[in-house]
C-alpha cells in the first residue's frame, strides 16, 4: 500500500478519518507491504496484506483470514486489538 493512501482513507463503518498505520513489512520507503490500519473511533482494524489493505464492511469479512492475521502477527499488535479489535479479536 502507499502510504499516501493514507490521506484519503477513512473507516468504512464510521467513516472516522484518520486512520493509524502500523507497519510490519516496507518495500521502498513508502510502500507498506504488510501491517494494519486502526480506528481509533469505533475500534477496527483492516488488515494490510501483500500491499493491499483489506478495508471490508464487517459483514464482508473473512473470519478466517483476519484470525490467521491476528495469530500471525500478535507480538506486533496492541493488546487492544489482539484481544479486543473488532469484528473479531483472540479472546473474543
Amino acid at each position: 500500500m502507499q502510504k499516501k493512501l493514507l490521506d484519503i482513507l477513512a473507516c468504512p463503518m464510521d467513516k472516522h478519518y484518520p486512520l493509524e498505520m502500523i507497519e510490519f513489512g516496507v518495500r521502498e520507503p513508502d510502500v507498506v507491504v504488510d501491517g494494519v490500519l486502526l480506528c481509533s473511533q469505533c475500534g477496527r482494524y483492516y488488515p494490510i496484506i501483500d500491499e493491499i489493505p483489506v478495508m471490508l464492511p464487517d459483514n464482508l469479512r473473512n473470519r478466517k483470514e483476519d484470525m490467521s492475521f491476528l495469530e500471525k502477527w500478535s507480538a506486533r499488535l496492541p493488546e487492544n486489538v489482539v484481544h479486543g479489535g473488532k469484528p473479531w479479536s483472540l479472546t473474543g
